[in-house]
């Protein structure tokens, strides 16, 4: 897929994000699954991500990875 365009996001259906009622962290692809588990992980790090969404986050990209 490479680049995410503004259009190409908007275009994407709800499910492929990880916080898809937010449309936060598409993971269209295994490349931007593996983005959002490190942008995940330096919110929940730095407190402004909770548990719960960092959670969900890492199990979606997780089965989009194949781990």
């Amino acid at each position: 897929m490479g680049i995410l365009t503004e259009a190409r996001r908007h275009s994407l259906p709800a499910a492929v994000f990880g916080l898809p009622k937010l449309r936060k962290y598409p993971m269209p692809d295994m490349a931007h699954a593996a983005n959002a588990k490190s942008r995940a992980s330096a919110q929940y790090n730095i407190g402004a991500l909770g548990a719960a969404p960092f959670h969900a986050i890492m199990a979606k990209a997780n089965r989009k990875l194949g781990e």
